[in-house]
């Protein structure tokens, strides 16, 4: 049965690919040498492919749903391998399909939160606020008069995301077998990583905790708003949030008409990203022009309003380390230490000629700077890049591929908000401060307080390891240096302990002055 159901839906991707002018495209790749042959059958059924090859390829992924527009989207952070015109394309892939029956939303609601849904809401909109291949949307009131919207999951949709899953899994799999090109995008593992995120996305619980987060780290910011989640009312299949009102960023034609500085939305824009990146290592990963509002009451202060935390990125310590002094040496136009860094970091081989690494990355970035946005693309830039890396054999980092997705979306919003943005006058000073930050004398004052509780719970350890010390010692010693040796062992581990005892008093001392207002050098918390 289940063989039979994959066949079907094979049937209707091929159909789709033909409707959209798409086979051209499977033709020409050597695995489906045998379609050459059969194409009388469909040609009836082929629409004249007058667009681009890349926009037919968009709108067919478009038309397939959820897991081919994921698919696409990921593949399109692989600029170094793909087409320039398909990959470019595939960023501007957009998930909308039409919204399912009100009624199988009311009953969804109804049976995930146990209660009818007029004693859950005074008021419930039927008609859905926007509708996409994983959930819609719809408006409601409380009972105390707060306004929400909820969030419904479409039916079944986890398994129809595993069914295509598996499928394309499989023309992965045969793919690779048979197309070199395959083996480098390493389809399989890019199948295997958007399944994981559309499971992910598909667990309402999971983005209420994402919006959760988010909102905590920009509780005390002006930059981005984003909504309260209502936890008693919210479930896996089902998300309750406030609802959020704002100007889409898109509708620029209203945003002028409410006087919005454009330069300060772009600004805002860039220093929004690179907060989320380099404070919080916790970013919003899809921030497509649908998922951002603007609150432009105060136009010459806008605030950005973000939606849909389905996907979020993180980086590890050692990813955050080395980007950002990636990102510092690419602003100072230091491409020896960036060549250095990716040696240190492993993402180049170790025998790899700095010099000459050096110079292919100038080659590429020197002709950025001092240049408007309008006048460059990111896209392009890091083509060249990951082409220019790929000489050099280095391996794209998994953990990256959102990053670099999100660094092109900003692109696009910046370029679409102010043209003339300078992109590196706005960022380079941020990221000096974050610098700062992290090597400065509040780094270290932070590390020594974080570090004073652990120092204080060992402490009642230290006289017996020092007792167990020195009786070791004396008895590897007696023979030769019964005295000596022993009190050379007490002499140091005293001045160890009393060192320690010494800066973890000093550190909780600190700490309570700090607490009570005291500041210290004037260091600020």
């Amino acid at each position: 049965m289940k063989s039979v159901t994959q066949a079907t839906r094979l049937f209707f991707i091929v159909y789709v690919f033909l409707k959209h002018g798409v086979d051209d495209l499977l033709r020409s790749l050597p695995f489906f040498k045998i379609l050459r042959a059969i194409s009388w059958f469909w040609w009836p059924l082929r629409k004249n492919p007058s667009s681009p090859r890349g926009q037919r390829i968009r709108h067919a992924l478009e038309e397939l749903g959820p897991v081919f527009v994921k698919f696409g989207q990921l593949l399109s952070t692989r600029l170094d391998i793909l087409p320039e015109d398909i990959a470019l394309e595939f960023i501007r892939l957009q998930d909308k399909v039409p919204p399912f029956s009100s009624e199988i939303s009311v009953k969804m609601i109804q049976e995930a939160l146990g209660q009818p849904i007029n004693s859950l809401f005074r008021e419930f909109e039927t008609i859905p606020l926007a509708s996409a291949s994983i959930a819609q949307v719809h408006g409601a009131v409380l009972h105390d008069g707060s306004q929400v919207v909820l969030k419904v999951l479409r039916p079944d949709i986890g398994k129809i995301i595993k069914r295509d899953a598996k499928l394309l899994y499989t023309l992965a799999q045969v793919a690779e077998k048979c197309w070199s090109p395959a083996k480098q995008l390493r389809l399989t593992a890019v199948v295997l990583e958007l399944e994981k995120t559309l499971m992910d996305e598909v667990d309402l619980l999971r983005e209420a905790a994402n919006a959760s987060q988010l909102r905590r780290n920009f509780s005390t910011s002006c930059l981005l708003q984003v909504p309260y989640i209502y936890w008693p009312l919210t479930r896996i299949n089902v998300l309750v949030m406030e609802r959020v009102f704002g100007i889409p960023v898109s509708n620029k034609e209203e945003l002028i008409a409410q006087g919005v500085n454009f330069q300060k939305l772009a600004e805002r824009s860039v220093e929004i990203f690179l907060t989320q990146v380099f404070r919080d290592c916790f970013f919003h990963a899809d921030m497509h022009p649908g998922n951002i509002m603007i609150d432009a009451r105060e136009p010459n202060s806008p605030i950005f309003i973000a939606v849909d935390f389905g996907i979020m990125g993180s980086l590890g310590p050692s990813e955050h380390r080395y980007l950002a002094q990636n990102f510092m040496a690419f602003f100072k136009r230091d491409y020896r230490r960036v060549a250095e860094l990716h040696v240190e970091s492993g993402w180049v081989p170790a025998e790899t000629r700095v010099e000459e690494f050096e110079s292919a990355i100038r080659t590429v970035c020197e002709p950025l700077f001092e240049r408007p946005l309008k006048e460059i693309s990111f896209g392009k830039t890091l083509l060249r890049l990951f082409q220019t890396a790929r000489r050099f054999n280095m391996h794209i980092q998994p953990q990256l591929i959102l990053l670099q997705k999100t660094l092109i979306n900003v692109e696009g919003l910046g370029r679409q908000l102010y043209p003339d943005l300078d992109l590196w006058k706005t960022a380079k000073p941020i990221l000096e401060e974050w610098m700062q930050n992290q090597t400065g004398l509040n780094a270290l004052w932070r590390k020594m307080r974080d570090q004073a509780p652990y120092w204080v719970e060992k402490l009642p350890e230290l006289p017996p390891l020092l007792h167990h010390l020195l009786q070791q010692k004396a008895a590897a010693h007696k023979d030769s240096t019964p005295v000596m040796m022993p009190t050379r062992a007490l002499s140091f581990t005293q001045g160890l302990i009393f060192g320690v005892i010494l800066t973890t008093a000093l550190v909780l001392l600190l700490d309570k002055f700090w607490n009570s207002g005291f500041k210290f050098f004037n260091i600020s918390s």
